[in-house]
């Protein structure tokens, strides 16, 4: 396949991924696997797309004060460890084994991801070493994060992420909306953060381990560059209960797509 009709088809994926807080690594791998282009240089090449996606992304957000930074850094920080050295040791486990873990835990979290959440209120906040308390951009809403929860399982699906050669914007926005209780603009544009830091680290890794190839990647991050920040604009938009739809269908399907392809 040409590699600017290639780079096109990314430019349309990372608009709709970006703006449900996804990133698209996992539809951006099918992508690049469909293209014929070998699975570890598309891992790689799918880690520097989803940097320039995310990165443009989080421009536009942070314009319009959707970004929790304290919670950005906080989470960033283990998220950069853990897919650094998910990168670093992908090629110790099976490409059909990580399709299948990731397809599992991308379903369940489609299935959570329709319930209602109702957000903590001011009154509600817990005090104590192992809280972190967060009060969003517009001071108008307050939630407490319980870190002996949090931080574990950013760092396990820190992990896959890296491993996978995804971002870890479909785990992300769950952790901040569900475990998090933060709105789901916020999480969006926040994931959009932890997306370009996964996305960054982990592609570190697989460059460290020598799968970089420039032709490839540096054409379609220009489509990523690009879907990033119109995918960012109509986040901005569309109202919390459409974003919230959109990624549970789109993990989903990525989610059917996986098992798919792990069995043939």
């Amino acid at each position: 396949m040409n590699i600017w009709l290639l780079s096109l088809i990314i430019l349309v994926i990372a608009v709709f991924m970006v703006m449900t807080g996804h990133g698209g690594g996992n539809f951006f791998i099918i992508a690049l696997v469909l293209a014929g282009i070998e699975m570890h240089i598309a891992a790689t090449s799918v880690q520097f797309i989803l940097f320039t996606a995310a990165f443009f992304a989080m421009l536009i957000f942070e314009k319009k004060k959707h970004v929790e930074w304290k919670l950005a850094v906080f989470m960033g920080v283990l998220i950069g460890i853990s897919a650094f050295l998910g990168g670093l040791f992908s090629d110790y486990v099976t490409g059909k084994t990580l399709k299948l873990i990731l397809s599992v835990l991308l379903f369940s979290l489609a299935i959570l991801m329709l319930k209602p959440v109702k957000g903590n209120t001011d009154e509600s906040l817990k005090t104590g070493w192992k809280y972190l308390n967060i009060k969003s951009f517009d001071k108008t809403i307050s939630y407490s994060v319980n870190l002996l929860i949090v931080v574990p399982i950013v760092l396990a699906f820190g992990f896959i992420a890296g491993m996978v050669g995804i971002s870890g914007g479909s785990f992300m926005v769950p952790i901040l909306v569900l475990a998090c209780n933060v709105p789901m603009k916020n999480a969006v544009g926040t994931a959009s953060t932890l997306v370009a830091v996964s996305a960054l680290t982990g592609f570190t890794g697989h460059a460290i381990s020598g799968h970089f190839d420039y032709r490839i990647a540096v054409p379609l991050a220009i489509g990523g560059a690009i879907g990033g920040l119109i995918g960012g604009s109509i986040a901005i938009k569309s109202t919390p209960e459409l974003l919230k739809i959109l990624f549970a269908l789109t993990t989903l399907v990525a989610a059917i797509i996986l098992v798919y392809k792990a069995f043939i």
